[in-house]
């Protein structure tokens, strides 16, 4: 499995990193295990008979206008639970888009790149690793619709 983070050796540079398995009948508070105070960038693998598939690319925490991050509110792990995608919140929507896409799991893949000592902006990594992907393969990944 460390094919998966090859493609993207930058985020190696982040120690405050960790990974959780999602399935539909899990309950998303549970398995998570991202912090509630950072801000970062996160990877979604889609784990299917197909193989593993990188499906999204993500972050948590902005940038506000005086330059410093606005981190949200939970943290990357407020961003799983809380946020939206899909029209509803991740851990109703998410089982549903697995069923559909015949997805037996997903590996969730998160790197802290903002905090006390490290002061690398979510955006600027995400920008960076949506062009490289775009760049290899010709698109996004599935669950991305935009740069």
């Amino acid at each position: 499995m460390a094919i998966k983070i090859i493609m993207f050796d930058e985020l190696k540079k982040y120690k405050q990193a960790g990974h959780f398995i999602f399935k539909p009948g899990d309950i998303l508070s549970a398995v998570c295990n991202a912090p509630n105070n950072c801000s970062g960038i996160y990877c979604i693998y889609a784990l299917s008979e197909a193989g593993v598939t990188l499906i999204y690319i993500g972050i948590s925490g902005r940038k506000g206008p005086d330059g410093n991050i606005i981190h949200r509110n939970g943290g990357i792990r407020g961003r799983f639970l809380s946020g939206k995608q899909f029209g509803d919140r991740r851990s109703k929507t998410w089982p549903t888009k697995m069923k559909e896409e015949n997805i037996d799991a997903l590996d969730i893949y998160w790197w802290i790149t903002y905090n006390g000592e490290i002061r690398d902006f979510p955006r600027d990594i995400e920008d960076r690793l949506l062009k490289r992907y775009f760049a290899i393969y010709g698109r996004l990944p599935q669950w991305n619709n935009k740069f």
